[in-house]
């Protein structure tokens, strides 16, 4: 209905149409019901999820590392959602950053900074513990829990209706929603569905990365990898970022960059410093039991939403190469606050949504930033040395306030926003020990260099 400010608003009776059953759209779906019950409001929500989340491989992944940080762990405890220990794989609470000159093991800067581990769907294709309880198929079974119905149908065209937006699926009959929400990803397809009914929305910007889970046993895992993230600032060409996750069963691989393809991915797991995590023998290609090559989103889409349409999570804004999970849980959120508290027409959703998805990507443009500075340590031999030896001094000293290693942490994790990384990277005394650094071990270097000449003699 409309209401006297000439706002489209939910009443009682309303009916809510949620487009992917990922966590954008379970945590869209948990909020709109808490707080409709909240506002007194009699509201039906339907969940559209092509996929069965209990079952391993494809047809129940999300394609996602699966890195969840302790912070959006709070934010979650805090409105009732409290994540089973059964469902994370393991806990993160160091990790271990790998170069060409050497490696480091960083402590969490604090116990709230710490990150757990999980699948998206039941666990990767072969995997033989079925009774892996998944993340997105337990927040979509609290969704189910507050009175949401979820259709394991594919939508197959999306158009207006005069007040209303029909849903249409290739099973069943047409249904009809005062609102419908896009949580799609970053399914072309799917994203092309909501042209026909958001004609001011521009697709996001995407580039493919590359996920892979190595099958190990949980004492191989242990005795390589413990409780640590391994992170690699390589000097590969196309790879910005990569990471091994340790789980129980698995080791999960992550690349970053710009088309990353099977010979990128072997150049990586074949390098040394990759190839040390593993048990000497391990057969690195045979034990990759589950492969793909998902999209990441490097631009959000411009104006996701319209009169009685919204796009979150991914569909409409994320975080730069980190924690999508998180921006999904932002989005998703504020959607659904507008449309039950405000409206759910589009000058609602510009008013109380858009800011949202603007300060991601004001954020996403310093993390560009970040990402630069990044590939130009990967790619120089003296800024590796000197950022090696910070961070053994800061680990090495118990009083240290671990500044670069916070910086450091929060930027591979994902834990902390890119304009904070850079506001603490930029402190004054920070950068000035990171010089010196840079300066003493590379001076230390050039002198072990020089002394072995010398002892060397003179070349005939």
């Amino acid at each position: 209905m409309a209401s006297i400010k000439g706002n489209i608003e939910l009443a009682h009776g309303s009916r809510i149409g949620v487009v992917g059953g990922g966590p954008a759209g379970s945590f869209f779906s948990f909020y709109a019901l808490e707080y409709a019950r909240r506002f007194d409001l009699d509201i039906h929500l339907d969940i559209f999820e092509p996929k069965d989340f209990t079952k391993v491989g494809a047809g129940g992944c999300n394609h996602c590392g699966g890195i969840i940080s302790e912070s959006l762990v709070q934010h979650l405890a805090t409105d009732g959602i409290v994540i089973p220990s059964e469902i994370i794989q393991r806990g993160i609470n160091t990790y271990t950053m790998h170069t060409e000159h050497g490696s480091r093991v960083i402590r969490s800067p604090s116990d709230e900074h710490r990150i757990a581990s999980v699948f998206r769907g039941c666990g990767p294709r072969g995997c033989l513990d079925v009774n892996q309880r998944g993340f997105d198929n337990y927040l979509l079974g609290l969704c189910s829990d507050r009175g949401a119905e979820v259709i394991h149908e594919k939508v197959a065209s999306l158009e207006r209706a005069g007040d209303q937006v029909r849903v249409s699926t290739s099973k069943s009959e047409d249904r009809e929603y005062d609102l419908v929400v896009g949580a799609v990803g970053l399914n072309k397809k799917g994203l092309e569905l909501f042209k026909s009914v958001c004609p001011a929305y521009s697709l996001p910007v995407t580039t493919r990365t590359y996920i892979s889970e190595f099958f190990m046993k949980p004492e191989e895992i242990q005795d390589n990898f413990g409780d640590s993230m391994h992170v690699f600032l390589l000097d590969i060409p196309h790879i910005t970022f990569g990471a091994l996750i340790p789980k129980e069963n698995y080791v999960t691989l992550v690349l970053l960059g710009k088309d990353i393809d099977k010979k990128v991915v072997k150049n990586f797991i074949t390098s040394k410093e990759v190839r040390s995590c593993f048990p000497k023998d391990f057969p690195m290609e045979r034990a990759m039991t589950c492969t793909c090559y998902p999209y990441v989103n490097v631009k959000q889409g411009n104006h996701p939403f319209a009169d009685r349409v919204v796009l979150i999570g991914d569909s409409g804004s994320s975080k730069l190469y980190k924690n999508g999970i998180g921006a999904a849980f932002l989005t998703g959120k504020a959607a659904a606050s507008t449309a039950i508290f405000e409206g759910v027409g589009e000058a609602d959703f510009k008013s109380f949504y858009e800011p949202i998805c603007k300060d991601l990507d004001r954020d996403n443009q310093v993390g560009k930033l970040i990402f630069w500075v990044t590939r130009l340590i990967q790619k120089s031999p003296v800024l590796k040395r000197g950022l090696l030896d910070r961070l053994a001094k800061e680990q090495g000293d118990e009083q240290s306030m671990l500044r670069l290693s916070s910086v450091l942490w929060d930027t591979f994790t994902g834990s902390a926003g890119y304009r904070d990384i850079l506001k603490r990277f930029v402190y004054p005394k920070q950068v000035a020990g990171l010089i010196w650094s840079v300066i003493g071990s590379n001076l230390s270097v050039l002198k072990s260099k020089n002394y072995e000449k010398q002892k060397a003699g003179p070349s005939l």
